[in-house]
Order: C-alpha cells, then sequence, then structure tokens
C-alpha cells in the first residue's frame, strides 16, 4: 500500500514537472509562475468561501434535526481541494479548483457516494426524527 502511494507521488511529480516546463517554454518562466500564484490564489479564495457556506449548510441541516450527509462530504472534498491546493502545479491546482467549484463538486459527491456506498438515513413516516421523541411517549427511543 506505502509502495502503491509512494508511486503515486513521484507520478504526480513527474507530469506537474512536465507540465510546468512546457508552460513556462510557452509563456516564459516569469508568467508561469504569475499564472501559478494567480490560480492558487483563486483557489484559496474559493475554498475558503464553499468552506463557510458548507459551514453553514451543515449548521442549519443540524438545527433543523436532519443528518448532514451532502454537506459533510462537501465538507471532506472542499478540505480535499484545499489541500491539493498546496501541491505546487497546473494539474492539481485544476482538479483542486474543479473539486471546489460546486457544479462539478456535485459529480464528485456522487462518485463518493457510490465508492463507500453511503446511505441516507431517511425519518420514518408519521415520528418525528428528534432525539428522544417518539410516538409512544418514552423519551428513551431515539427514532430516525
Amino acid at each position: 500500500m506505502f509502495a502503491l502511494f509512494l508511486a503515486g507521488l513521484v507520478l504526480v511529480a513527474i507530469v506537474e514537472i512536465t507540465v510546468s516546463v512546457q508552460i513556462g517554454q510557452a509563456l516564459g518562466f516569469a508568467n508561469m509562475l504569475g499564472l501559478m500564484v494567480l490560480v492558487s490564489a483563486i483557489g484559496v479564495w474559493l475554498a475558503r468561501h464553499e468552506g463557510f457556506v458548507t459551514w453553514r449548510r451543515i449548521n442549519a441541516s443540524a438545527a433543523r434535526g436532519e443528518v448532514p450527509g451532502n454537506e459533510l462530504i462537501d465538507g471532506f472534498l472542499i478540505l480535499l481541494g484545499g489541500l491539493m491546493l498546496l501541491t505546487p502545479g497546473f494539474v492539481t491546482d485544476l482538479i483542486a479548483l474543479s473539486v471546489l467549484f460546486p457544479p462539478t463538486r456535485a459529480l464528485y459527491r456522487n462518485v463518493v457516494r457510490r465508492r463507500f456506498r453511503l446511505v441516507g438515513i431517511q425519518a420514518t413516516p408519521g415520528r418525528s426524527g428528534r432525539v428522544g421523541h417518539s410516538d409512544k411517549g418514552r423519551d428513551d427511543i431515539i427514532d430516525v
């Protein structure tokens, strides 16, 4: 497992260096660095913005007594995208931006749901779905 992880890191480094050299040859070294900084700055702003939006959605879902499943997956993906922005290079930055951008993040969310077979919790009809409340008046039962 560790060898596979290490091989992946080496492959990413080779791809990033190759793409950076090609962009540097086409635009010049200073322009390449400027573009890299610009893309990273946009990504950091987007990660921060989407992180706050997702945090508010998690709080709103929790306040309604709902399980914030999609919001938690989004939070994980935003964190992953933010971490990818720390890796210098254009390929990882473009992948990170696609993870941070809400419409494409929904596609990644679906992949994560399928991959880990996350099951959404649905309230049983006629029940409150809140902790400590039940139809029978017993406070020690949790109905979801």
